[in-house]
């Protein structure tokens, strides 16, 4: 705890000198309240205040009770703790944010109040340790969350408008009805191709062993029969094992950490579910990418879009950014029904690889009301697609006029939906907050943004077009190198340091990692040797004798899957499943391409799945 409090410090004393206050007094009582209150103040009472003070940004005052944590000083409700920064964000008199507040200052209230704000704790994850207790009702609390919210899921449906919901099925057709053709007719002709994911499966095989799956639910035989998706070819004889939708695997209600105050929630499907799923999320996604209007509205794996228009609301105030609580969760299966309607085999197949029960730790088996929990392949895209028909619905009530395909071009650079990231105009934004409330969907008011200059998307924060977001720390720093997760996680929170500005506190960091590493060397940020990334360029100090090119000693990362051996019918699955398939029924290309989509793996038939354990190695390696 001691290395986490000089962290801040650091942190704190550098920050102070670039916004010309003091620091001495906040270093103090962050000393003081961590020696009494643990991990718990730097992890969940100052991140509370940095959330309160994010909200202030956007109302334009201070309110001293969102803060009950930290003492306040005057009529304003300033805290006294780090108001030598906050003095220059807001009116020390009044509480109102000023006109042309420092955003230096800005920047340094939320790298102070939210370092640590996702941090995981090894104590959570010990047998008997400490905070074992607090961890486990923690726990429990996120399962009675997990099924209150299917309760308001079903309440949601029940009290909706059957105008609301012909409104919402036109407006998808109206949106996707081209992806949606275009799925139905794969869906038809069997042109879809399944794949394995990484993650865990619901009847615990390993990686290689879900490819000897001959388990297959009647629901997904009529329409992905299994003599087409789990044999490679008809020389291939096996009996399959069928389950009735009485018999079926459901997935896995687990917890996984995400901050100190509350653990994620997400779901493990069953394998041959989780096969079905990624079958069709390929082509959903493929489709998505290739319509010039949604490539422009829904963002798939680009961050960036969002980033950027966030930067843009955050300079004229002209977009808004949204985040949802409980996003996934709270997508009802009877929306997505109503989507596909139109599309009866796209519909069948949907439903078909959709789990429909889920093991809920303490409650047991109950049937769900949401389309897909956090873990099912097909939650992302259909979880973009249901907030983006939403979102022009309550565009649409706001201009009291249907909206044409025509009409919608015109919000391209204003509407954007990534995950549970939303960006719309201002000027329809609560409309739109109303319209995902109606449809049962809630709005993390704490973390959406539209009145004032702060505006925040896919982890990127900015206020009056500048840039504030913040470096977190993400793990306790080793006490030892043979923490090899510590330590690369450590290194790597040294370079992001280093590249958002703080050297001091990247030095600071440099020196705890030097007395623990034996080789620390400079290397360029594509180096894969551990080490310190800098703008002056790499060190080497030698050159390899057959190619010439720089070497320098260095920590690599050692990564070994555990021994997972595939052989027959499941081998041979798998190899083809790693090369682009085309059918001549379609196309003139011939049937195998060739064209390797997964990356050549020499040993990934003996070899599977995640690392058990990271290690890191001495050696010499490239600096770039």
């Amino acid at each position: 705890m001691k290395r986490l409090i000089s962290l801040w410090s650091c942190a704190a004393e550098e920050l102070a000198a670039r916004c010309c206050t003091s620091a001495t007094r906040d270093i103090n009582t962050v000393a003081s309240r961590v020696e009494h209150e643990g991990l718990s103040f730097l992890a969940i009472t100052l991140a509370d205040l940095g959330k309160a003070v994010q909200k202030w940004l956007d109302q334009g005052f201070v309110v001293p009770s969102d803060c009950p944590s930290f003492k306040t000083g005057g009529r304003t409700g300033l805290p006294a703790f780090l108001r030598g920064f906050l003095g220059r964000v807001f009116d020390p008199v009044s509480g109102v944010l000023l006109e042309h507040p420092d955003v230096e200052a800005i920047y340094a209230v939320r790298q102070l109040t939210l370092m640590f704000s996702k941090i995981a704790s090894p104590e959570f994850a010990r047998e008997g340790g400490p905070n074992r207790v607090v961890s486990a009702v923690r726990e429990r609390l996120a399962m009675s969350e997990f099924i209150q919210c299917e309760q308001d899921v079903k309440e949601a449906d029940a009290r909706l408008d059957p105008l609301y919901l012909e409104d919402f099925v036109r407006m998808s057709a109206l949106l996707f009805s081209d992806v949606f053709s275009s799925l139905d007719r794969s869906v038809y002709w069997g042109r879809l191709r399944g794949q394995h994911g990484p993650g865990a499966v619901a009847d615990r095989l390993s990686s290689n062993a879900k490819w000897d799956s001959l388990t297959w639910t009647a629901r997904l035989q009529r329409v992905m029969p299994a003599e087409e998706f789990l044999l490679p070819n008809l020389c291939w004889t096996e009996e399959f094992n069928v389950l009735e939708p009485g018999a079926e695997v459901p997935v896995r209600v687990i917890t996984v950490p995400k901050t100190l105050k509350s653990p994620r929630v997400i779901a493990i499907e069953p394998t041959a579910m989780q096969y079905a799923q990624q079958a069709l999320k390929n082509d959903l996604v493929d489709a998505l990418r290739e319509d010039d209007f949604l490539s422009r509205v829904i963002g798939i794996d680009d961050q960036d879009p969002n980033r950027e228009m966030a930067m843009a609301g955050s300079l004229s105030g002209d977009l808004a950014t949204l985040d949802m609580s409980e996003a996934s969760d709270r997508v009802s299966n009877q929306h997505v029904r109503a989507m596909l309607a139109d599309w009866p085999h796209l519909l069948e197949a949907v439903d078909a690889c959709r789990s429909r029960k889920a093991d809920v730790p303490g409650h047991g088996v109950i049937r769900l009301s949401k389309f897909a929990p956090m873990g099912s392949a097909l939650c992302f895209p259909f979880e973009a697609m249901v907030f983006l028909t939403v979102i022009f619905l309550g565009i649409e009530r706001e201009l009291n006029t249907p909206l044409s395909r025509a009409d919608l071009e015109r919000f391209v650079g204003q509407v954007r939906v990534f995950g549970d990231d939303l960006i719309v105009p201002r000027d329809y934004v609560l409309s739109v907050v109303d319209e995902l409330s109606v449809f049962g969907h809630k709005v993390n008011v704490a973390k959406s943004y539209w009145t004032g200059r702060f505006r925040e998307s896919c982890g990127r924060e900015y206020y009056e077009g500048q840039d504030v977001s913040i470096v977190k720390v993400r793990e306790v720093l080793p006490s030892r190198r043979q923490d090899a997760g510590g330590v690369v996680a450590t290194v790597e929170l040294r370079n992001q340091f280093y590249w958002s500005g703080l050297w001091r506190t990247a030095a600071w960091l440099d020196s705890f990692l030097g007395g623990m590493l034996r080789c620390f060397p400079n290397v360029a940020p594509t180096s894969p040797l551990l080490g310190r990334q800098s703008a002056l360029g790499y060190q080497f100090q030698t050159l390899d004798p057959h190619t010439h090119a720089p070497l320098v000693k260095g920590y690599r990362v050692v990564a070994v899957p555990p021994p997972d051996h595939l052989e027959g019918r499941g081998a041979l699955l798998k190899c083809l499943g790693r090369f682009e398939w085309y059918d001549r029924r379609f196309d003139d290309r011939p049937l195998y391409s060739g064209v390797c989509v997964a990356s050549v793996d020499e040993e990934h038939l003996e070899r599977s799945g995640r690392p058990e354990r990271v290690d890191i190695k001495l050696g010499r390696g490239s600096p770039y």
